[in-house]
């Protein structure tokens, strides 16, 4: 037990000790503006992903580390680069495998931001710059926790670990699939930690149990086979954008609840949670009613949403009087565990048609699907990542359900059916992952890192079937 004990304290001093060196390493990519979306460098992911590999490498213990691509599905295309590095397990100890993605969102209008979006700035206690949390700091976490298991106990450790880092994932994941089969002996693994999820408070981790599906398509709405002058035709024939405006106006009631029939929703329990706090955390500003009916948390985690994303149509600045024809929408759909994601769809477009005002003609297409997941949290891999979360941070970690969605969390469940799977991450409600500003609270990584640290020394201190 003494032994037990001294390692454990050897693994924390060094997951603590190597904070700064990590954070300068994650400075280091947030001024890599690795966006995979189309119409961007695609130069820049390659560049990250290889720093990244280079970090890797550095640690010194892995067999093989690697930036490979997968194909596409249905394309002739290759997917953004990814890093793949493997380290056999030893002795019967379990393999984990470490996911994170180098890819980030765009940063947007960068008149928003207080700071530059792709120059790390720290202020406040917490990091800013995009990707800062999201998820270059998940890599950083995964990377430092290895490097404070190494520097504790040497190599000597039979753990197996791989590592997976996606360039592609705030693009769609289109070659996640087709890479998991690629690699999959490399990848197979007991225990699989996807670390691109967040934590109840900058205080209290949090194991995320529950995700919301998705399914995202383009709607076209079409009623006239031309423009025409507003003066001459208007009020005798419909135009696209009063179609369109109408009949998504039937996607909610009047409180704001989805209103489409065949959407299901989970009868679960949710922590308490107040209007205050969503007001501070959303940034939902006074005056400002909240949407849907039951509790807050049962509204973000276990029931459907609808957003439109995205809408083309004349912009203000080109205005005339005109009828448009046609209008073309992005809906996007966050589907509750236990349906889905195409039964969704298929119940929202069946809704669409169904309530198509004045005969407007509709198609569909560019469809996504992310189904939703639960994880199953009776196996030995949640039992001690709870155990390392509470030496880490220093509290009790909480269950927690994510409004968001993880779609390729399907895939690993899928191609890797027999290992558990915990979704952890380093960001906090006040992160604003996506947004302007993005930040990383310094003191929630600091923890993370202990507790990613503590969780690995544990493992290696077990059979793979124990």
């Amino acid at each position: 037990m003494t032994s037990e004990l001294s390692r454990q304290d050897a693994v924390r001093e060094a997951a603590a000790s190597g904070i700064p060196s990590a954070l300068a390493d994650l400075g280091a990519l947030v001024r890599i503006p690795s966006i995979a979306f189309p119409g961007f460098d695609s130069s820049q992911v390659w560049r990250c992903a290889e720093a990244v590999a280079e970090l890797v490498r550095g640690i010194g213990l892995f067999e093989t580390v690697e930036v490979r691509t997968a194909a596409v599905p249905g394309t002739t295309e290759q997917g953004n680069p990814a890093v793949l590095a493997t380290r056999a397990a030893r002795n019967g100890r379990p393999t984990i495998l470490l996911y994170a993605h180098h890819d980030v969102q765009p940063a947007g209008d960068e008149a928003l931001w207080e700071s530059a979006p792709f120059e790390p700035t720290v202020r406040g206690g917490r990091l800013y710059g995009r990707g800062a949390a999201d998820d270059k700091a998940g890599i950083m976490a995964h990377i430092a926790a290895l490097r404070a298991l190494k520097d504790a106990v040497g190599e000597d450790f039979d753990l197996g670990v791989a590592l997976f880092f996606e360039g592609e994932e705030e693009a769609g994941s289109r070659s996640f699939a087709r890479f998991l089969s690629d690699n999959a002996d490399a990848l197979r693994a007991d225990v699989i930690v996807v670390a691109d999820s967040g934590n109840w408070d900058e205080k209290t981790p949090a194991l995320t149990v529950s995700l919301r599906g998705n399914t995202r398509f383009t709607m076209r709405v079409k009623t006239l086979e031309h423009a025409s002058h507003s003066g001459m035709f208007g009020g005798a024939v419909p135009d696209a954008m009063m179609a369109t405006v109408k009949l998504l106006s039937t996607l909610w009631d009047d409180e704001g609840a989805v209103a489409v029939e065949g959407l299901t929703e989970r009868d679960a329990d949710t922590p308490p949670y107040s209007e205050e706090t969503l007001r501070d955390e959303a940034g939902l500003p006074e005056g400002v009613s909240p949407i849907g009916r039951g509790s807050i948390l049962g509204r973000i985690w276990n029931k459907p949403s609808i957003t439109v994303t995205g809408i083309d149509a004349p912009s203000v600045v080109n205005a005339s009087n005109t009828l448009s024809p046609e209008v073309s929408v992005v809906i996007s759909a966050r589907i509750a565990p236990g349906q889905t994601a195409r039964d969704a769809c298929a119940a929202i477009e069946a809704h669409l048609h169904a309530h198509a005002p004045f005969g407007a003609q509709l198609e569909f297409s560019d469809h996504d699907f992310g189904d939703a997941f639960l994880v199953d949290t009776s196996g030995w891999a949640i039992a001690a990542a709870r155990e390392a979360l509470h030496e880490g941070y220093g509290v009790e970690s909480v269950d927690i359900g994510v409004g968001g969605s993880i779609p390729f969390i399907a895939d690993l469940v899928r191609e890797f059916p027999g290992a558990q799977i915990l979704v952890t991450g380093v960001e906090d409600p006040h992160a604003k992952a996506h947004s302007p500003n993005e930040s990383l609270h310094l003191e929630t990584f600091r923890n993370a890192v202990v507790s990613e640290a503590l969780l690995l020394a544990k493992l290696d201190g077990r059979t793979a079937d124990a």
